[in-house]
């Protein structure tokens, strides 16, 4: 070993000596040279973050944020061995994380770094990202976004690698729990049936199921609610997967799915009720006012609208990108931007509905990327196999970022249900028994 290895492996080993004082996790960090080092009192080396070399140290000091984070995992400068990165972060307080920068001794830091700023060692340029930013899209109208582009990004890696972890059903947003033991399988039937619930669907009706996805809902309220489905997506793979579904179920008569912006749907046509679970959240904050217009002009008086979507915890300020929201349109959701719930319902008011119904699913969805969280984790050989370790990787990370976000309270996910604004009765019935019988 040479000196200045010698004299950068001292210096790792003070840095997280500091930071593991402040971190107080239950797991350790292993060297390149293969020292293992805790990262808090007592701390278990069963799970361990691998730093495959000291130019993985350099770029931290010099970089230190998520971004640099998800670079280094998506290239494997750094690893998780021993356990999925949700279980890894299962072992630390992210209250004490998110507040990190702040305690650390900024003057140990630096000093700490001379070693690595000394040498520059090769790093490789971090794969399967959108693009270079994560700003693409970010705050544009819709004439200046890719739609179609950042879709296909996210939803066509392969209908194989979905399958890894979603329900056989294919149905990719929150579940809902009736329990805590409940399986994902019942959890999404639950989730399913619910939605028809809320929108009151019988026999005869018409549906638009806005980004059907693999056409989940739209066969279920086919089968289960006899209603006439009509589905759009902009992925060609699920659609591909949806129509082969449709007809294997001999629902051809009851469901058509479509590659097609619902934006450009025929404006002479109307239904009785617009389901949207979890699009809104690729639509962009500049396109909100656009998308609940085109929902009031597709929807017939007084027909319901159903609305899925995580949204923002909130705050006095305009909603701005975070550090969070870079790395995902970056690496996951090129384009996607999150609204508040507080949002949703002003613009649904504002664009001719009534609300009549908010529910928070926060801890349900928790539970569902826990659930897809360790099936992708148990089937991370063939997906590695079907889409390369980069993005199996960042999937990773991804399911454990939103997953310690929902249950942290920082991102949340609502239902919303609102009628076409027409003068009278809802007709509705006055207490929400029905909705869970």
């Amino acid at each position: 070993m040479t000196d200045g290895a010698d004299h950068r492996i001292q210096a790792a080993r003070t840095v997280i000596a500091h930071l593991a004082g402040h971190l107080q996790a239950d797991l350790s960090v292993r060297l390149w040279d293969g020292q293992v080092l805790p990262l808090g009192p007592g701390a278990r080396s069963d799970i361990q973050i691998v730093i495959s070399g000291p130019a993985v140290i350099r770029r931290l000091l010099l970089k230190p944020g998520l971004m640099t984070l998800f670079e280094l995992f998506a290239t494997g400068g750094l690893a998780i061995e021993g356990g999925s990165p949700l279980e890894a972060a299962d072992r630390w307080d992210h209250g004490r994380a998110v507040h990190l920068a702040r305690r650390v001794d900024k003057w140990l830091m630096a000093r700490q770094a001379l070693p690595f700023l000394l040498r520059r060692d090769r790093v490789e340029r971090a794969p399967a990202a959108y693009d270079d930013t994560g700003r693409q899209g970010i705050g544009a109208a819709q004439a200046e976004r890719q739609d179609p582009d950042f879709i296909r990004f996210h939803y066509d890696v392969s209908n194989d690698f979905y399958a890894l972890f979603l329900d056989p059903g294919m149905t990719y947003s929150s579940a809902y729990f009736t329990g805590p033991d409940a399986t994902l399988e019942d959890a999404q039937a639950e989730k399913l049936d619910r939605i028809c619930r809320k929108l009151r669907l019988r026999p005869g009706q018409t549906l638009l199921d806005v980004g059907c996805g693999w056409g989940g809902l739209a066969c279920w309220a086919a089968r289960n609610y006899g209603v006439e489905v009509h589905g759009v997506t902009l992925s060609r793979a699920q659609l591909d997967f949806g129509r082969a579904r449709v007809s294997a179920l001999g629902l051809e008569h009851l469901v058509t799915l479509e590659l097609k912006d619902y934006r450009a749907i025929d404006p002479a046509v109307t239904y009785d009720a617009i389901s949207q679970v979890e699009m809104f959240e690729h639509v962009g904050l500049a396109n909100h006012d656009r998308h609940f217009a085109e929902m009031q002009r597709l929807l017939k008086p007084g027909g319901l609208y159903f609305h899925q979507a995580s949204v923002r915890r909130g705050g006095r300020g305009p909603i701005r990108p975070t550090p969070t929201t870079r790395v995902i349109t970056r690496f996951i959701f090129p384009g996607g931007e999150l609204d508040t719930i507080g949002m949703t319902v002003t613009n649904l008011g504002r664009s001719g509905f009534e609300t009549l119904d908010v529910e928070n699913m926060r801890e349900h969805f928790e539970l569902t990327l826990r659930a897809w969280s360790a099936r992708l984790y148990a089937a991370r050989d063939q997906a590695r196999d079907l889409v390369g370790d980069a993005r199996t990787r960042l999937w990773l990370i991804y399911f454990a970022l939103f997953a310690k976000g929902f249950e942290r309270g920082s991102v949340l996910v609502y239902q919303t249900v609102a009628r076409r604004r027409r003068p009278g009765a809802s007709g509705l019935p006055l207490d929400r028994r029905s909705l869970y019988s």
